[in-house]
């Protein structure tokens, strides 16, 4: 922003305000309560004269205040969303379907996961869920291998989640009825 003597400017992040009186490349001096502040130009906010006489009014009617109070008509959007989607995620990592896995081996950690799978699944597909997200993460893909025979058995379509949102570790399943 340029700045001329003259000019009135506020401080930014301070209660301070005053008249530019000196400028030079990278410093702006001010004259505020006779006392002249130094500051960066990146500190400092030239402050309009409509602003400054807008403080002056308590007539709530006045046309400035009105002008500055109308409310921003909002354009309408170009998107239109015909439906939204009901989505169910389910994260089939261990530590989040139980407090304590510690006694248990992968073999056991491996089987409580598919259960967990299958009971979200059929209950899916029982409450005419559209979409469950099954997040599985990427490890050495033994899960995902075993969640996708598992789909087999179910009358589903089942892709890659968004990596956007989920990464690599997640498989979207599209319920079919």
């Amino acid at each position: 922003m340029r700045f001329e003597i003259g000019n009135i400017v506020r401080v930014i992040d301070e209660d301070l305000q005053g008249e530019v009186i000196q400028v030079s490349k990278d410093e702006v001096t001010i004259l505020a309560d006779d006392f002249e502040f130094t500051y960066t130009p990146s500190d400092l906010v030239v402050i309009k004269e409509q602003q400054r006489e807008l403080s002056k009014f308590s007539d709530i009617n006045h046309p400035l205040l009105k002008e500055k109070m109308k409310p921003d008509t909002k354009k309408p959007s170009l998107f239109k969303t015909e439906k939204r989607e009901v989505i169910l995620e389910v994260d089939l990592h261990i530590e989040q379907l139980m407090p304590s896995h510690r006694n248990m081996d992968t073999f056991d950690i491996l089987n409580y996961q598919l259960r967990v799978a299958k009971q979200k699944l059929e209950w899916g597909l029982n409450k005419r869920i559209q979409k469950i997200v099954f997040i599985h993460g990427v490890g050495d893909g033994i899960l995902k291998k075993e969640l996708l025979l598992l789909f087999k058995r179910y009358p589903v379509k089942h892709h890659e989640a968004s990596f956007k949102k989920y990464g690599y570790g997640a498989t979207a399943v599209v319920l079919t009825p």
